[in-house]
């Protein structure tokens, strides 16, 4: 099977070096320290568990509550079976991926070849932590935790679209009188950086904008009505094959605020606050979309939509960001925007009214120049020279006539996710080596295109 399962269990520690032993010992611990805490009970018959705390039977009830509210709501495919138990226990090479308030990520190889992230409850994380110092209860609090696994399990088996990571599996043990052990199998990725994004080309960080906005649109209308992303930051998507995808839900929320009057209905954000309605079912309208769209906003939009971006564009751009940032648009309306904008580049529709500089160029085809590092531009799609993306061949002639170093380009037969052709840009054209499929343009100015005029 493929490779499966990377998810960036919430607030986790990343890039933890630890090992091997030591990396089984904190699986272990929060899958194994589930069955602890059973005292022996005479002729090998354990103890009855003491009663909960009355607080945190409460805890434990409305958790149940909200598993019990996803199971019994309609719409939406629950995704097919896949890994169970018997698949964990012959997993291998177990290493620990990081660590957060609830959850613990591992990898483990499948014994029938691929890899899989396991995802159980941190036995010693913030969240059990805590909820032991308030209660003293240690069995009873990794329950709850237990029960908020099982929520993004719930969620990921009825939620299907490109943007959410998948679940290929779980196990879980309900075998005990407080105790259950839950592991969740789900897709592997890699953790979403923002630095290197920024520095990735325009076209790439596009991507990852529209792909957001699709996943909030699906969020939106989602067959369990709209859904918000309550802890909604970079830290809880990953990169899965260069596509984005959100990996945690246990924070996920399908309520929508209740309210008795306008009033009641403020959206607040650390620098801004938007007043919304009380509809007449008593729910604040559009409260979910919304706030899942500013943090869209905030946490992308303003980070990778502008910089760098095609200069006809910028001004689409600069109205997709007035219209999130003050969300005069909703995800319906930040969708056509985001499609209108993707229409004009892939067509090549924003080049229009720019001069034509092709002409300043010698076409020779059946021609390539000989690969190698070259003067760098960014942002490029290679470290070692100038590889950009293009509509066509007069686009690259304008790049390169705005560039001093750039003296020739040929249009490669690499494509982007959208189709568009690759152009490397040259700043000394000397080596030409034969190459059917190829045409290398050369600057009439250049001292091998003034050559190649005089002949």
């Amino acid at each position: 099977m493929a490779a499966v399962a990377a998810v960036a269990a919430g607030r986790w520690r990343r890039g933890a070096r630890l090992s091997a032993a030591a990396a089984l010992a904190l699986l272990s611990l929060a899958l194994v320290t589930l069955t602890a805490g059973r005292g022996g009970g005479g002729e090998g018959r354990p103890a009855s568990p003491p009663p909960l705390p009355s607080g945190l039977r409460e805890e434990l009830r409305q958790r149940r509550r909200d598993l019990q509210r996803l199971a019994a709501a309609g719409g939406g495919e629950e995704a097919a079976g896949g890994l169970g138990c018997g698949d964990l226990s012959l997993a291998s090479g177990v290493s620990v991926l990081g660590w957060g308030f609830t959850k613990v990520v591992a990898r483990a190889a499948l014994a029938g070849g691929g890899a899989v992230a396991l995802k159980s409850v941190h036995g010693a994380g913030r969240e059990v932590r805590q909820c032991v110092q308030r209660y003293g209860a240690p069995a009873g609090c990794r329950r709850l935790a237990a029960y908020k696994l099982l929520k993004e399990v719930t969620l990921l088996r009825r939620l299907q679209h490109p943007g959410i990571v998948q679940l290929h599996g779980q196990c879980y043990d309900n075998s005990g009188d407080s105790e259950l052990r839950v592991t969740a199998m789900l897709e592997l990725g890699s953790p979403l950086e923002m630095i290197q994004l920024l520095q990735t080309p325009w076209e790439e960080r596009f991507k990852i904008c529209l792909s957001l906005v699709k996943l909030l649109f699906y969020l939106a209308h989602s067959p369990l009505g709209s859904i918000v992303l309550l802890d909604f930051q970079p830290r809880q998507f990953v990169m899965v094959d260069g596509n984005l995808k959100v990996t945690d839900m246990d924070d996920a929320s399908t309520e929508e605020l209740s309210c008795k009057e306008d009033n009641d209905c403020t959206l607040e954000f650390p620098t801004k606050s938007f007043p919304l309605k009380c509809s007449a079912v008593g729910k604040c309208e559009g409260i979910n979309e919304k706030k899942n769209l500013f943090n869209a906003y905030r946490y992308f939009f303003t980070y990778l939509l502008p910089h760098s971006a095609p200069p006809a564009l910028r001004p689409f751009l600069s109205d997709i960001l007035n219209a999130t940032g003050d969300l005069r648009y909703g995800i319906n309306e930040t969708l056509r925007a985001f499609e209108k904008v993707l229409h004009l580049y892939k067509s090549g529709l924003y080049l229009q009214k720019r001069p034509l500089l092709l002409k300043d160029y010698i076409s020779l085809k059946g021609f390539r120049t000989v690969e190698g590092e070259d003067y760098k531009c960014w942002p490029s799609y290679s470290h070692l020279g100038c590889l950009l993306s293009i509509h066509g061949a007069e686009e690259a002639a304008a790049i390169c006539s705005s560039q001093s170093q750039c003296q020739s380009f040929i249009v490669t037969q690499q494509r982007t996710w959208t189709g568009r052709p690759l152009a490397s840009f040259q700043s000394s054209p000397t080596d030409l080596v034969p190459d059917a499929n190829a045409v290398v343009y050369i600057k009439r100015s250049a001292s091998l295109g003034e050559r190649l005029l005089r002949q």
